[in-house]
């Protein structure tokens, strides 16, 4: 397991990752299994999920990041932030800042297996208690042999299939989301890059099996996607 130190509750340096709309999160503790989240740091969650996380990064564009706390022990990270452009549209009337996406989910091995659905059902009621965001969104890669088993033991909408998105690999071999790539280089144009003597490299991508959590009973109604079956597991279900 990664050791960091962290105190909880601690805001995190990133600039938008503390609350959204100014409130304190403060902790929120599961009744089973002594599971808890807390804001902590970024650099902290990054940490983590730098040495833990099989994707090996934290995504550009991070707005939150939470420790996942087993008694006192920091036994795992999660991030949102920032996902599809349009991903919004996916609710009626809603806006750009009407919804995030869980982009990272790391629990130390030794946590109980259904810790992680423990776990997002906690971070889902502070989003809820604390934020005026209306759903969150997540996605399971079906190259892994993830098919969202999390989600579905959450009541998790499942919502089909998303658009592939595209990764770019650089000289050490990390995959990077565009947007991390913008934020790095501020383009995305790799005929810049390549004249730039930049090795990178557009690596296609399967689609996704999208997942979303309304926040509140009223905004179930405004989804503009039919809700579907939940897709059979294939595989035992990895880290997100």
């Amino acid at each position: 397991m990664t050791t960091v130190k962290v105190s909880r509750n601690t805001r995190s340096e990133h600039p938008a990752a503390a609350d959204p709309t100014d409130q304190h999160f403060g902790e929120h503790q599961s009744p089973v299994a002594g599971l808890s989240i807390s804001p902590i740091p970024a650099s902290a969650a990054r940490s983590l999920l730098v040495s833990g996380h099989y994707l090996h990064s934290m995504p550009a564009g991070t707005q939150l990041t939470f420790g996942v706390f087993d008694g006192a022990s920091l036994a795992g990270a999660l991030t949102l932030g920032g996902g599809p452009k349009n991903a919004h549209r996916l609710m009626q009337d809603a806006g750009p800042d009407d919804c995030l996406t869980l982009t990272r989910l790391w629990l130390d091995d030794r946590l109980p297996r259904n810790a992680a659905s423990r776990v997002l059902g906690l971070v889902m009621r502070a989003l809820r208690r604390h934020t005026s965001l209306l759903f969150v969104l997540s996605y399971a890669d079906p190259a892994r042999g993830h098919t969202g088993t999390i989600y579905q033991a959450g009541n998790w909408a499942y919502t089909g299939l998303s658009e592939p998105t595209p990764l770019y690999v650089m000289g050490d071999s990390v995959a990077r989301h565009s947007r991390s790539l913008g934020h790095a280089y501020g383009t995305r144009s790799l005929t810049y890059l390549h004249a730039q003597g930049i090795d990178v490299r557009l690596v296609a991508q399967v689609r996704k099996h999208r997942y979303l959590f309304p926040l509140h009973h009223s905004v179930r109604e405004r989804l503009t996607v039919p809700i579907l079956p939940y897709p059979k597991r294939e595989a035992p279900d990895g880290d997100r």
